[in-house]
């Protein structure tokens, strides 16, 4: 192994022969950092081919440098004014503080001189490196650089460049737009949307107001706010997301949809959903990430119970019938949807959706966008599919009666029909059927499966602390003798390097609700939601509000967060 490790450069041959990697794994990772132009031991570690920690040790050690944990550090006195972002995201790099003419650069690569050089003409000061962990110092600079300011983008110089896929491009939009091809425009929209990728967000939001313009991100499900630039740009920024999405930018007064492909490598691609709206002070424009990704992520990453997941699973694998998915918009419908729609999706099947818009596109099924100038509504769409020998039907949402009495003789015509309301529980959603004015012995007999479900931040395993709820108030929001006895843990949100405000990512709760035999007797009988709801409580299925308790006593999320989007009850 020595042998083979001589033909690399200094600090990769110590890593061989330090045996932290193999001399194998150390000739890939050595090309794909050069082909992806990042240092190697960010693509080590981002891979997960090596250990941060492990790494730095070694560098420290080796080269003689000081080693430095990032988490001590106060990032409020860090001067990055020093020097530019581009320099610091171009070298992954950070000047975390400055003693008389010396300047002290974290980098996680000491050999790195040309960094060093580059800091030292920026910022004409002597530099001396100090060895951190490459993952901290990757956290770091995505936090520092988070939140731009007016200042900040009036000296932006982040190069990122995006491939935006375009069809029929309109010359006319592209002369009109000359102030939205500025440099410094095209960059910052750039950022902003690669940021938001990074960050996990699911929707953009740039607001114009009378004095000020304001750029938030919907993480996690709760809105951040990321950047104010100057208000002066506000018809440069709109411009240019209205030309990037294929919008008639002279339009300024109508509601415009559009969408952004963006190609951030070679092998993977982000839709953007994007809207317009005209408000009292410019166009707000809102753009929803659609990540095809999200569809493949498969059933066991949704979050259900094991007994939810059997019950999901047992509907789809029907010939025919309704399976109905209920939840606010943002609850993760479409999600739950198109993982129903993969599973089922083989080449002996016969699937056609229509959708209003088809968010993500997924090869092999039929799937057609709703367009209600064209009069093609999701009732037309659904008797043209009936028409043409499918299997499985989706029809994106339930609106009118047309639409669900359709649905309705689909499911009970030998097909597999997959739809959405909006109802707040599973209970209610047949209920809302029958008032929309769907005869009873109908939903009775076509509705096999109800899922209702919401979206919980999930705590950050690295920093969640227990915390002590007295017995009696545990019992009070919901949780049992049996459950107590089990002596679970309530754990609450705390914030650390690894997450922002103590959560990381989200987790699906779920009301799973078959029709069985007695609730089709209580929706014959013209019974209500609550009838419905006691008698899916016996079958043994839990409400939405039992499901989030279970994710509590599981770890997983926070009491807050359940009390949040189930509303405590």
């Amino acid at each position: 192994m020595s042998g083979q490790a001589v033909s690399f450069g200094g600090l990769a041959r110590q890593i061989v022969n330090e045996g932290i990697v193999t001399a194998e794994i150390m000739q890939r990772a050595a090309s794909d950092a050069q082909t992806e132009k990042i240092t190697l031991i960010s693509h080590l570690v981002s891979k997960k081919l090596a250990k941060a920690d492990q790494i730095a040790w070694l560098v420290a050690r080796d080269f003689g440098d000081s080693l430095f944990d990032l988490d001590a550090i106060d990032q409020s006195l860090i001067p990055k004014d020093l020097v530019d972002e581009k320099i610091v995201r171009q070298f992954s790099v950070v000047p975390i503080f400055k003693r008389g003419s010396r300047i002290f650069v974290a980098m996680s690569d000491p050999t790195r001189v040309d960094a060093l050089e580059a800091i030292r003409f920026a910022s004409r000061l002597a530099v001396e490196a100090v060895v951190v962990e490459e993952d901290k110092l990757a956290r770091l600079i995505e936090k520092l650089y988070e939140n731009m300011t007016t200042a900040d983008f009036s000296g932006f110089g982040g190069d990122v460049e995006l491939d935006v896929e375009t069809e029929n491009n309109d010359d006319k939009n592209a002369n009109d737009a000359a102030g939205a091809e500025e440099a410094p425009v095209v960059k910052f929209i750039n950022k902003m949307l690669i940021d938001a990728i990074r960050m996990g967000a699911s929707d953009l939001h740039f607001e114009p107001y009378e004095k000020s313009y304001r750029i938030r991100y919907r993480v996690d499900g709760v809105m951040r706010e990321i950047a104010r630039p100057p208000i002066q740009l506000a018809p440069k920024l709109a411009a240019r997301l209205k030309v990037m999405s294929q919008m008639d930018i002279s339009e300024k007064r109508m509601p415009q949809d559009g969408r952004i492909k963006l190609k951030v490598s070679k092998t993977k691609a982000i839709d953007f959903r994007v809207n317009s709206l005209p408000t009292l002070y410019g166009e707000k424009i809102v753009l929803r990430i659609l990540d095809a990704s999200s569809a493949m992520l498969g059933i066991d990453a949704l979050g259900y119970e094991p007994e939810q997941k059997a019950l999901f699973m047992a509907a789809l694998e029907r010939p025919q019938g309704m399976l109905l998915i209920t939840g606010p918009t943002g609850s993760g419908k479409t999600v739950s949807l198109y993982t129903g729609l993969n599973i089922l999706n083989t080449v002996d099947t016969n699937i056609s959706t229509a959708e209003d818009p088809v968010e993500i596109n997924l090869e092999g099924i039929n799937q057609v966008n709703v367009n209600l100038k064209t009069g093609l509504t999701f009732a037309v769409a659904l008797r043209a599919f009936l028409r043409q020998d499918p299997d499985i039907v989706m029809v994106g949402e339930i609106r009118d009666l047309e639409t669900a009495e359709i649905a309705v003789k689909a499911a009970q015509t030998g097909h597999m029909v997959m739809s959405t309301l909006h109802t707040n529980s599973a209970p209610e959603t047949l209920t809302r059927l029958r008032n929309m004015g769907v005869p009873s012995f109908n939903i009775a007999t076509s509705v096999n499966l109800v899922i209702a479900q919401r979206l919980a931040r999930r705590l950050c395993p690295a920093c969640k602390s227990p915390v002590d709820v007295p017995a009696q108030s545990l019992k009070e929001m919901g949780f049992t003798d049996e459950d107590l006895a089990t002596g679970f843990k309530v754990y609450q949100p705390v914030g650390c390097s690894e997450c922002r405000d103590g959560y990381k990512g989200r987790i699906g709760i779920y009301e799973v609700m078959k029709v069985t035999s007695e609730i089709s007797r209580i929706i014959m009988e013209e019974g209500n939601a609550i009838d419905i709801a006691d008698a899916s409580r016996r079958s043994g299925f839990n409400d939405l509000r039992r499901s989030g308790l279970i994710k509590v006593m599981q770890g997983m999320t926070s009491l807050q967060e359940v009390n949040r989007v189930t509303g405590g009850e």
